[in-house]
């Protein structure tokens, strides 16, 4: 596939472009777009504000991608030209919901030869549609026109190519039809690298043969590099480092100022793989010199082994004969302690028998027997006197009660208890009945006083108070009569009646009223029933009385004399059962008195027997202490004798206590003498030897002089000193890799001396098995070093002649690309004074020193560039920073973009794209500067196409070659509307037979729509 696409190279040759099409890119429309070439194109938009959101940016974006503009990387894939893709999203947020997002897009350009007047128009729409798809006809093949199609895909390859003879644009009524057709074209293209199609990183070799045919300045952000652009702040502002970028970036000199920070980077590399192989080299060597260093230690290591373990032999040769010497005087004190444990047992014998002959006597019976009667009498005396104690105790209480009983008895007056009793009973029997009498006497008081206020209140005072209430008028009939006290008494008659009659009669509820009131009294009384009512129309009974009162203060004389007579008797009463009441008490304390008497009486009869039993008590004890210090004087004599021969049995004791404690001492001494000898393990030794111990002794014998009188422990410590270096030099650091068996030994051998000696035999053996298994190791890997020192050494010296040749090449290349940025910038300078001294100036020049090239490799080549021009004729050249008006800044500024294309176009057609056109001039100058881009470019053969802001229309429409404007009226259309073009070309046919397909396709839409 690499031959194919190396035969076919410049497709385009010097075609120059003359029409654009776009087809799912942004929101441009899909209409064609005629260019005019070698003139001002400029770009204008109409958005739903402003001239922003119309895809003026996109649009000049796709023509740069379409012409091979280097900025866009296309080495590298040209991921970036895949963010010109429709986005719905981005187009119209309400879009979004109704519009998808493209995966792919094309940016279609029709090429044809400059000055090329052999267009034929097609006759109507259907032809455009046909089977050839063209839009033109041309009268040849070759030479004439030429389609390129720039299929653009989100995912890689980002970039695919195709072309055809003719011209072939997507045609069709509506955008919808149109982008289905773009389709339909793509798939009939043929594939232009046989089987595949040419990708992006062959784009400007295959259409344009590697020349130049486009620069841009492009400072929004369709594109991830953004150049710096001379035309988007005044001159003065830019420093010399950017001035320079901006050249690079309009001559191409950014390629190969990559190329030669690619050659230094690999002059880098190479000076980095020396110093490598150089430290690898010195690593290495000492790497190996450490890990000779160990393989020597090792060699010391298994000297110093054999050494411990010689040491260790001298060890068991001077133990086994130290302890062979050392058995025989322990075999001797042994029969020492033997002999004088012998002699303790038989002094103990003869102590024993001593003793057993004390404890045979009888005095512990006597003693035993003689503390017991002692014991007795004790008690029996004890037991004596404190019944005397008790006696007297209980004779001094009785003695304590007579006193009050004696004062208790006098109130008897001699009479016994039997005439007590009587008399109090015949005072209670007349108590009694003074106390009836007195009660008889307080119910009359009561009566009598309850009479006086019955007479004081009157008899009918209820019914009275009742029709006085009512109005009624009455009088009670007892207050009316008024009888003599004797005829009261005498129940003599009264008028007609009698008071004998009267009695009975309800006359103290009787009440008298007038006859005509009687119904009004009636009614009032009739909550009281048993009322009286007396009035001359008759009487009307109630109810009856006991007796009859009549005349109220008569009642009240009698009523008052009853109650004197009753409370007279009341008083009388009260006395007698007072006096009653004291007789009462005298009674009852003659009685307690009797009684009293009666208690002394026994009282002192017990006494009598208290004083008899102490006097019994006092002779027996005086008669039992005589016998009691007898006895104690018998127990004493007997205990002392007693202790005498515990004395003595005790002094023979501790006689035999010594000797066994001597018998002990001997036979501990010869147990320790025999676990001694136990001890030395003489066949242990022999057998650790090997040998007998005649040959351990001529072995330590046949020694040099100076080891001859070496002690066990002096071997010990040379061999554990001789092993602990040889661990040492086997495995100098802590995390070496230790075996796991000598891992184990080692640990259980670190603790004690006794522990280190028990596993030593085993560490030496260890570590000889360890050394043995590295000794054939060790010598491959001396054999191994010596071939790998010799093959880095090779390497280093290669490593050394490619970096020097690097260096050399890096030289030779920057000389070269110094050469040829002079050369470019030194054409540019040309340029630059042609057209300043052409178009107004005086001339201008550009200042350029040669910099040092960077030592860090990523760090980019920085050239300054200082443009310069004169002021006046014959005047020096002042640098550009230098202070200027406006106007002459923005003019300079022109002609150096200008003179930066011309010089990268190598003679052929180029297209000089431009962003924010003039949006750094001032308003008095935009005219002019327009129109000397369109000067310059019609002169030169340039095309230079340019988006401008809404304020730099008005300047721009008059002075350009051609006017676009793009259109969208609102953000809800996702796509814009079609193009309003205006320009100037030689080549009618076209222009006209362009206006009809887009007149036509617009009405299409309009009519479909």
């Amino acid at each position: 596939m690499g031959v194919v696409v190396a035969q076919v190279e410049n497709v385009v040759g010097e075609r120059v472009l003359i029409a654009v099409q776009a087809v799912n890119i942004s929101r441009l429309s899909t209409h064609p777009v005629p260019t005019v070439p070698g003139t001002l194109i400029v770009v204008a938009g109409a958005g739903p504000k402003d001239s922003n959101g119309a895809g003026k940016s996109s649009f000049i974006a796709s023509i740069t991608a379409l012409l091979g503009d280097e900025q866009w990387r296309f080495a590298s894939g040209a991921k970036a030209v895949s963010e010109l893709l429709f986005n719905a999203e981005l187009a119209s947020g309400a879009g979004a919901r109704q519009w998808a997002s493209a995966d792919h897009g094309y940016i279609v350009g029709v090429f044809a030869p400059a000055g090329m007047e052999d267009f034929t128009a097609a006759k109507s729409v259907d032809a455009v549609a046909g089977e050839d798809g063209e839009l033109f006809e041309v009268t040849a093949t070759s030479g004439g026109a030429v389609t390129v199609w720039l299929r653009v895909n989100q995912e890689a390859p980002h970039l695919e190519i195709r072309w055809r003879e003719g011209v072939h644009l997507a045609a069709a009524a509506s955008e919808a039809e149109r982008v289905a057709r773009a389709d339909e074209l793509w798939a009939s293209l043929p594939r232009s690298a046989g089987r595949r199609d040419v990708v992006a990183r062959d784009l400007t070799k295959v259409l344009y043969g590697d020349r130049v045919r486009c620069v841009s300045f492009l400072s929004t952000s369709v594109r991830s590099k953004v150049a710096t652009n001379l035309l988007s702040q005044p001159l003065n502002e830019i420093s010399p480092e950017r001035v320079f970028e901006a050249i690079a970036a309009l001559t191409g000199l950014d390629a190969e100022l990559e190329q030669e920070r690619e050659a230094r980077r690999d002059e880098h590399a190479k000076r980095v793989r020396a110093a490598l192989a150089g430290e690898r080299l010195a690593e290495f060597e000492a790497e190996s010199k450490a890990l000779l260093a160990t393989f020597d230690r090792r060699d010391q290591a298994r000297v110093r082994l054999a050494g411990a373990l010689r040491c260790w032999r001298g060890r068991q040769a001077r133990r086994l004969a130290d302890a062979a010497g050392k058995d025989e005087a322990l075999a001797a004190e042994l029969a020492r302690h033997q002999a004088a444990s012998e002699a303790a047992a038989e002094a103990i014998a003869l102590v024993k028998a001593e003793i057993g002959t004390l404890k045979e006597d009888t005095l512990d019976r006597s003693v035993t027997e003689a503390r017991r009667e002692l014991a007795a009498l004790q008690a029996r005396a004890g037991k004596l006197d404190a019944d005397r104690a008790v006696a007297e105790n209980s004779a001094d209480e009785l003695r304590g009660m007579i006193p009050a009983l004696e004062e208790a008895r006098r109130f008897a007056d001699g009479r016994d208890v039997p005439t007590a009793e009587r008399e109090l009973k015949e005072v209670g029997l007349r108590l009694n009945e003074a106390l009836k009498a007195l009660g008889v006497a307080d119910r009359e008081t009561a009566s009598a006083q309850a009479a006086l206020d019955d007479a004081e209140g009157g008899p009918a005072a209820a019914q009275l108070n009742a029709l006085a209430s009512a109005g009624v008028g009455a009088t009670g009939l007892l207050d009316a009569l008024d009888v003599a006290e004797q005829a009261r008494d005498q129940g003599g008659p009264v008028g007609d009646l009698r008071l004998d009659d009267l009695r009975g009669w309800p006359g103290e509820h009787a009440v008298i009223v007038d006859a005509a009131q009687l119904g009004a009294a009636a009614a009032a009384l009739a909550e009281l029933p048993g009322s009286v009512l007396v009035s001359a129309a008759g009487v009307s009974v109630v109810g009856a009385f006991d007796g009859v009162a009549t005349g109220r203060e008569a009642r009240i004389k009698a009523a008052e004399h009853r109650l004197n007579r009753a409370m007279d008797i009341q008083e009388t009463a009260a006395q007698a059962v007072r006096n009653e009441e004291e007789a009462v008490a005298q009674a009852q304390r003659r009685l307690e008195g009797a009684k009293a008497g009666v208690r002394l009486a026994e009282l002192e009869r017990r006494l009598s027997e208290r004083r008899a039993r102490l006097s019994e008590l006092t002779a027996a004890l005086e008669e039992l202490v005589p016998r009691v210090a007898e006895a104690e004087r018998q127990a004493g004599a007997l205990d002392f004798r007693a202790r005498t021969r515990d004395m003595e049995i005790e002094r023979l004791d501790g006689r035999r206590h010594r000797h066994e404690a001597e018998r002990a001492q001997a036979r501990e001494q010869e147990a320790k003498v025999g676990a001694e000898r136990d001890a030395l393990k003489l066949e242990a030794l022999a057998a650790d030897w090997g040998g007998t111990v005649e040959t351990a002794g001529e072995w330590v014998r046949a020694l040099p002089e100076e080891e001859r009188g070496r002690t066990a422990d002096e071997w010990w410590r040379a061999a554990e000193r001789l092993l602990d270096q040889a661990l040492r030099d086997t495995f100098p650091q802590e995390e070496d890799e230790v075996p796991e068996e000598l891992r184990f030994l080692l640990q259980e051998r670190s603790g004690s001396t006794a522990r280190e000696q028990a596993t030593f035999a085993g560490v030496c053996g260890s570590l000889a098995s360890y050394l043995r298994a590295q000794e054939e190791y060790e010598k491959h890997q001396r054999r191994q070093i010596e071939a790998q020192v010799v093959s880095r050494q090779r390497d280093l010296a290669a490593a050394d002649k490619g970096a020097e040749e690097a260096a050399q090449s890096t030289a030779v290349h920057r000389a070269a690309l110094t050469a040829a940025i002079r050369a470019r910038l030194t054409r540019v300078a040309e340029e630059f004074e042609k057209l300043d001294s052409s178009y107004g100036g005086y001339g201008a020049t550009l200042e350029f020193p040669v910099p040092p090239a960077p030592a860090d490799p990523e760090q980019r080549w920085q050239w300054r560039v200082t443009p310069k021009w004169r002021r006046g004729e014959g005047q020096g050249y002042v640098p550009y920073n230098r202070r200027a008006n406006t106007a002459l800044m923005d003019e300079k500024a022109v002609k150096l973009v200008c003179a930066a294309a011309i010089a990268s176009s190598g003679g052929g057609h180029l297209c000089l794209v431009l962003d924010e056109l003039g949006r750094n001039l001032g308003k008095e100058h935009r005219r002019e500067a327009v129109a000397l881009f369109r000067r310059i470019g019609e002169t030169y053969g340039i095309t230079v196409i340019g988006a401008l802001q809404d304020d730099m229309e008005p300047y721009a429409i008059d002075a350009c070659g051609q006017y676009i404007k793009l259109r969208r009226s609102s953000d809800a259309m996702p796509y814009n509307e079609p193009p309003v073009i205006v320009g100037h070309d030689q080549h009618a046919d076209r222009v006209r037979t362009l206006a009809a397909y887009v007149d036509r396709t617009a009405e299409g839409h309009r009519a479909s729509s």
